[in-house]
């Protein structure tokens, strides 16, 4: 075998290299960069866990499965799996089998790192090298499989729909640079690779390209403009890279083990944040995902517009998306790459002031005689007083001796305060409920509202009480037989809340309860795509207007399944679908204490 240039350079690799140089060396610095915007222990907790071979391996196995499978993707939608699969995967495998070709064929060159790259130009065809025609056969193969993907993509900006998807997200003038390269950069390979066949090797596809364009153009190919045109638009897309869409790829390689490593965001724009705006794709999987975007004017509210205007650090807007946002977790659910579009507003809030000025450590505890349940109804059951009146009916009925602790009145749980970005009024009210709480020696604490069950389970530490909401401890005193249901004739379609489903996994025993109660059917966007009920506490500035227009969408996803009455487990759910509802919605309690006995 020979090479065709003894050096093993030509200058048409330099826009490659300046670009691989520019991208590397940004990468590099915001690697740096944000490990210092780190705590310190956090930063400890992920070197930590990078030197863990049990977390070490979950990052290559979600690495390969996130970044190149796209099973996530895969799962949803077929077609846009493949879509993206195709390239990722495609290109990651030409980049493989040209450091194979080099190794085996070149290894003297495997130190020049551009040489993988542009092997077909250097290396002529020779007896050594048609030992290895399996090998271009895969390179044509894949080649093949990364055109196909790009073709797809192509298809996919003009007719998303086609892909399951009503909207996706404007391209920026960067992106849309990007955008382009990336789909020049392998039909100008399959072109160079095609004009050097001949001398450097073939197969199924570059060959009987090769022999169709020499029966025009004629035996000496002028190959070389090709090659350049590779290596230009390699390094346009190189170095449009760390400012545009693409940069997910590098940063979700860096999100995969700080997740891993267990990692929370605590920062408005540093740290993890950061990596989590660069991680976003812009693919506008959330635009269809978002309740508001029933609304046109709430399109551009979406987690994709959030991030990119955090990128340009656009306070206004960012200020505007952060407010207006539900906060109901559907972004985050449906988010191939799990960026966390309502933790990074819930940050955006926390630095700005709402004059929110609260105080509640002065406030004195109400006495909680000893028991050993508890109930917290939370301020939503007390503003729906049936749902608390149900809940205590059913235990007393399963013979569970039970304390009320707000039966009067009492303490928000603090969610409201923490979603708006009030930290430390958050956790004065988690102090004065901890001390409540403990005080009453109970080891079982029923909670019957979604919202407050999220914020003991994941913000208060309350050792050796265990936090249940309703719905799961109904369901085990009917498993324990301490609790029998007769069945009504009606058929319940059951709703979701956003915060027991998406945001603590809660689908199954509401379910089960409502099944042995009644006759239950399903709505076509369920569990973790439900659609928010349009009352979340989350929003700070949706009108009424436009909450009607959600609380609509989420009304005709339910009726879709032509049930009787409507069943949800959360008051809050319960009183804004009861508002427009032409059917009646029940909370579980109220249907659980009709039909137990």
């Amino acid at each position: 075998m020979i090479d065709r240039i003894p050096s093993g350079f030509n200058p048409f690799v330099i826009p490659f290299l300046v670009g691989m140089g520019f991208v590397f060396a940004y990468c590099i610095y915001a690697l740096v960069k944000i490990l210092l915007q780190l705590s310190f222990e956090d930063r400890k907790k992920f070197f930590l866990s990078l030197v863990n071979p049990k977390t070490a391996a979950k990052n290559i196995r979600d690495m390969f499965c996130d970044c190149l499978f796209h099973v996530k993707l895969w799962k949803r939608n077929p077609l846009l799996g493949y879509m993206h699969s195709s390239i990722a995967f495609g290109w990651f495998m030409l980049i493989v089998l040209g450091h194979i070709e080099v190794i085996l064929f070149v290894p003297t060159r495997i130190n020049l790192f551009y040489y993988p790259i542009f092997f077909n130009f250097f290396v002529a065809e020779a007896d050594q090298t048609m030992k290895g025609s399996l090998l271009f056969f895969m390179m044509d193969f894949f080649l093949l499989v990364v055109l196909s993907g790009i073709a797809l993509a192509m298809v996919k900006r003009v007719r998303s729909r086609l892909f399951g998807m009503r909207r996706t997200a404007r391209p920026s003038l960067v992106n849309t640079i990007g955008l382009y390269a990336l789909w020049a950069i392998f039909p100008l390979r399959l072109l160079a690779e095609t004009f050097t066949a001949h001398i450097s090797g073939g197969s199924f596809l570059t060959g009987p390209a090769n022999w169709i364009f020499r029966q025009f153009l004629g035996n000496d190919l002028h190959y070389l403009p090709t090659w350049w045109a590779y290596s230009i638009v390699l390094g346009i897309f190189m170095c449009v890279l760390p400012f545009s869409r693409y940069m997910h790829i590098p940063a979700e390689m860096l999100l995969i083990p700080m997740r891993n490593a267990g990692l929370k965001i605590r920062n408005a724009r540093k740290g993890l944040t950061r990596v989590q705006v660069f991680t976003c794709p812009n693919c506008g999987v959330c635009i269809d995902a978002c309740p508001m975007s029933v609304s046109k004017e709430n399109i551009k509210d979406c987690t994709v517009y959030l991030t990119r205007q955090i990128r340009r650090g656009n306070e206004k807007r960012i200020a505007e998306i952060s407010d207006k946002c539900l906060l109901c977790g559907k972004c985050e659910a449906l988010c191939q790459v799990g960026v966390q579009g309502p933790e990074i507003r819930i940050q955006q809030r926390a630095i700005r002031d709402y004059s929110i000025r609260q105080d509640f450590s002065d406030i004195a505890v109400n006495e909680v005689r000893k028991s050993h349940v508890v109930y917290f109804s939370g301020c939503m059951s007390q503003l729906v007083p049936s749902v608390g009146r149900s809940v205590e009916s059913v235990l007393k009925k399963a013979g569970v001796e039970v304390e009320w602790m707000d039966r009067d009145g009492g303490l928000c749980c603090g969610r409201p305060m923490l979603t708006a970005g009030k930290t430390e009024e958050a956790r004065s009210l988690v102090a004065k409920n901890t001390e409540m709480i403990l005080s009453s020696g109970a080891d079982t604490l029923v909670v019957s509202c979604p919202i407050c069950y999220r914020m003991f389970v994941e913000n208060y530490a309350l050792p050796g009480v265990r936090v249940v909401h309703y719905s799961v401890y109904f369901d085990e005193l009917v498993k324990a037989g301490r609790l029998h249901l007769t069945k009504s004739d009606l058929c319940y379609v059951y709703h979701d809340p956003c915060e027991l489903g998406r945001g603590c996994g809660i689908y199954d025993e509401p379910r089960r309860l409502v099944g042995q109660s009644a006759a239950i059917a399903e709505s076509d966007r369920c569990r973790k795509e439900s659609i928010c009920c349009g009352g979340s506490l989350g929003s700070l500035s949706l009108t009424f207007r436009q909450r009607e227009k959600i609380t609509r969408a989420a009304l005709e996803n339910l009726y879709a399944s032509k049930a009787d009455a409507i069943a949800t487990a959360c008051p809050l759910c319960k009183a804004t679908l009861s508002r427009f509802s032409d059917r009646p919605v029940r909370d579980i309690a109220e249907i659980i204490d009709l039909q137990s006995r």
